[in-house]
């Protein structure tokens, strides 16, 4: 007949007491945890929470280290759209999309490479962290379009996208690198590199009369005769709690009246006939589209971008010009926290 095992309770010396089996704590969420009559000393599991807890006589405490994981993605300023000069070679390259890095789940960065390693953080509530979140590139007047800034995360750097190549007239066709490279200018000027992990190559423009599309989390497409170059896709994120897609490449711009459809990922569209270029999408890091015909000036890539996650039961606090639109949200789906945040400074949490 066998018999029920009882767990041998032994009290040592120095009050220590040893336990054949773990000790598993009493269970409550944080609503039933406010309905006890408690003592200081009582100690519980907080489902709610996800974390031991002790009442202290007044308030209930975490009992955590305070050495946590941070998500991450950080997305640099994209490159400026390129210039063209009218009457010439007229089409300036798109401006390439802003270095991506994501440490988010499972996602990809941005050139398809694998996800990143997380960040160790000290929740102490006076440990911080520098948050530097880059601007988009100038539009290019008569010029290459400027490169983007680079947007950062403690020790994590995104490198600013590259600018659009301007027309052979003023001899800057070729694209800027970057994060993701920049189009080539008209007369066929060479799409710019990406850098490994960040982004991929603009494309090249052609013959005298088109831009190609800046470089994204794909290639930038070459531009074709009187039709500009597509700005290369974003890449998708669900850093905020839902799939988007940010880091677009910039459109071509050309001498022609036709324009092809851009991915709508953040890139600007390219310039043409009877329409001037659109800038890259704020806080998206997106590359400005390429001046077209008669047209001067280029646009300006969109602002970068740095989002965070980290565990529920931790709360940010933003500090020296850090700012945050939208402040601090919970992921329903997840339960994590997530913050997105527009403007540098640094952050600390508790």
């Amino acid at each position: 007949m066998s018999r029920l095992k009882v767990d041998n309770i032994e009290t040592r010396s120095g009050n220590n007491v040893a336990m054949d089996n773990s000790l598993q704590l009493k269970s409550y969420t944080t609503v039933e945890r406010d309905a006890l009559t408690s003592a200081a000393g009582d100690v519980i599991y907080n489902t709610t929470n996800t974390r031991p807890e002790y009442f202290d006589g007044t308030d209930w405490q975490a009992m955590q280290d305070p050495a946590f994981e941070v998500q991450y993605l950080v997305i640099a300023g994209g490159g400026g759209g390129g210039g063209s000069t009218p009457g010439n070679y007229e089409g300036g390259g798109g401006g390439g999309a802003g270095g991506y890095r994501s440490s988010i789940g499972s996602e990809n960065s941005g050139d398809g490479s694998s996800t990143e390693s997380t960040v160790i953080v000290i929740g102490d509530g006076t440990t911080t962290y520098s948050v530097v979140v880059g601007g988009g590139g100038s539009a290019g007047n008569q010029a290459r379009g400027g490169a983007g800034s680079n947007s950062s995360f403690n020790n994590i750097t995104s490198t600013g996208g590259g600018g659009g190549g301007s027309d052979t007239y003023h001899n800057q066709q070729t694209g800027g690198t970057g994060g993701s490279g920049g189009g080539g200018g008209a007369y066929n000027g060479s799409g710019g590199s990406g850098t490994a992990n960040q982004g991929n190559s603009g494309g090249n423009g052609v013959s005298w009369s088109a831009g190609g599309g800046g470089g994204a989390s794909s290639n930038g497409a070459t531009a074709s005769q009187n039709t500009g170059g597509v700005g290369g896709n974003g890449q998708a994120s669900s850093a905020t709690g839902s799939s988007v897609f940010r880091a677009g490449g910039g459109g071509g711009g050309s001498y022609g009246t036709s324009s092809p459809s851009n991915p709508g990922h953040g890139g600007g569209t390219g310039g043409r006939n009877g329409a001037s270029p659109t800038a890259g999408t704020e806080y998206t890091g997106g590359g400005g589209g390429g001046a077209g015909r008669s047209q001067a000036l280029g646009s300006s890539g969109g602002k970068g971008v740095v989002i965070l996650r980290y565990p529920a039961g931790k709360t940010i606090t933003l500090a020296d010009g850090a700012t945050s639109t939208a402040g601090e949200q919970t992921d329903g789906s997840t339960g994590y926290k997530y913050i997105q945040i527009e403007t540098s400074g640094n952050v600390s949490w508790s």
